[in-house]
């Protein structure tokens, strides 16, 4: 089997059976016990069909080469990284996020949820995979045994906000049949929120909408519910619920960007001075929301292997994304929905106003959002770009792929780590400006193509 057609940049991840199946993952269960060299791993799954066969066979695998197997079952992305902090031990997490159910991955970190990358270890385990193919490890499979820490990780995101403020705001969570289903109904029990969940079974087959709330058409349930209910908020939650979308009383979208500097402005309440990361498509009013709180803003690439890493080395309290990933550096710089989700709802509850009002400050310019375009060489593509930026004079810098800032507007073009894509990103003063730009831009990438 071709495991370059798995093993990513940050994870594992095909279609199930075809592209991953139980013969890789326990050659891949093999190969993590090896590299991390531990006593025991972490395992834990989500809802998807797959996903039983597969961690059983990770399992087969990681103890095939003596290391104990602590199972913590079903559970979302952020609660896994959680209990490798918890329990100091390397993890993998078996999820698709996103993706449509006939796929399945992996999301492996070392003990207190360190990730691993291509960088960072995955490279190293995909070679020792085909060897494992090639020649599987026998002998005595060391003990597997069964742990539970949902009450422990319920305690653990109640302890990012004041329970004591909360008050009774009316929040609609679309939870879109993924994990979020098992942890939202937990974190928000016994607290002073009125809670509509749609969608709360877990069903890999997601037979109500894709689990994907970066696509508008995935939150539209959601905003029709938070208007036909009145609610105060809804909350969109991909498939392992690591990630969390906010729509606000009048169903309107927060981006990313938004909520990562709304988040920003109350982590440097209570940490007056820190440093806070954002990625390099977030919008500018981030780090402008960053300076004028007292922080430090340091910008990053993209991707959770980085930011975890810039967070490790510059002791940032906070890091966003402008795709809904929010890290913390009390979670073991992991990144998690459902804390976000509570800072939010703090936030809320202090204010006394509706989310509409409190985001307005954060909302500064207008964006594109993320367009794909299907080219044959990306990287000569984000080149020719690159002259025709400097040549028109931009400052240029390619921390991640290309970034070109002008007076009143800039944009991001990078390649895709698995598809022969660019993904622009554009921003500017006001949404004729944005449009007028996308589309120059958008012709200048076919011209070079």
């Amino acid at each position: 089997m071709d495991t370059s057609l798995i093993f990513k940049a940050y994870d594992v991840r095909g279609t199930y059976p075809d592209q991953l199946d139980e013969v890789v993952t326990r050659a891949i269960g093999s190969a993590f016990a090896d590299y991390v060299a531990a006593p025991a791993v972490v395992v834990g799954r989500d809802m998807r069909s797959s996903g039983v066969a597969l961690s059983l066979a990770f399992a087969e695998g990681v103890r095939a080469r003596g290391v104990e197997v602590i199972d913590i079952g079903l559970a979302s992305t952020d609660l896994l990284y959680f209990a490798s902090g918890y329990l100091d031990a390397p993890a993998a997490m078996f999820t698709a996020s996103h993706n449509p159910a006939a796929y399945n991955g992996i999301k492996l970190c070392q003990a207190g949820a360190k990730p691993i990358g291509t960088d960072t270890g995955l490279r190293d385990i995909e070679i020792a995979t085909h060897a494992y193919l090639a020649n599987p490890a026998s002998g005595t499979l060391a003990p597997l045994r069964e742990r539970r820490l949902i009450d422990e990780w319920v305690d653990h995101v109640h302890s990012f906000v004041d329970v004591d403020a909360l008050t009774r705001l009316r929040i609609v969570a679309d939870t879109a049949n993924g994990m979020g289903g098992l942890v939202a109904p937990a974190v928000f029990a016994d607290l002073p929120f009125e809670v509509e969940i749609l969608y709360p079974e877990l069903d890999g087959t997601f037979p109500n909408h894709p689990a994907d709330p970066l696509n508008p058409e995935n939150i539209v349930d959601l905003q029709r519910r938070v208007l036909e209910s009145g609610a105060d908020v809804g909350l969109a939650f991909d498939g392992d619920a690591d990630r969390v979308f906010l729509v606000d009383e009048r169903a309107q979208p927060l981006s990313g960007s938004t909520t990562t500097a709304m988040v920003a402005s109350v982590m440097l309440e209570r940490h007056p001075g820190a440093t806070v990361l954002y990625n390099v498509i977030c919008s500018r009013a981030v780090p402008e929301v960053i300076a004028e709180s007292g922080g430090v803003g340091v910008r990053t690439r993209v991707g959770h292997s980085y930011i975890k890493q810039v967070m490790a080395d510059t002791g940032a309290i906070f890091g966003g994304e402008h795709s809904g990933h929010y890290y913390y550096r009390d979670n073991y710089r992991a990144d998690s929905g459902i804390i976000t989700a509570m800072v939010v709802l703090e936030l809320l509850s202090r204010s006394r106003r509706p989310l509409s009002e409190v985001a307005a400050p954060y909302v500064r310019y207008a964006d594109s959002g993320e367009i794909n375009t299907r080219v044959d060489d990306p990287a000569g593509v984000v080149a020719a770009i690159a002259e025709h930026a400097r040549a028109s004079g931009a400052a240029v810098d390619e921390l991640d792929g290309l970034s070109a800032t002008y007076e009143d507007w800039w944009f991001n073009v990078r390649a895709s780590n698995t598809e022969p894509l660019l993904r622009l990103n554009v921003e500017a003063r006001d949404a004729a400006s944005c449009d007028a730009h996308v589309a120059e831009l958008l012709t200048l990438i076919k011209e070079k193509s």
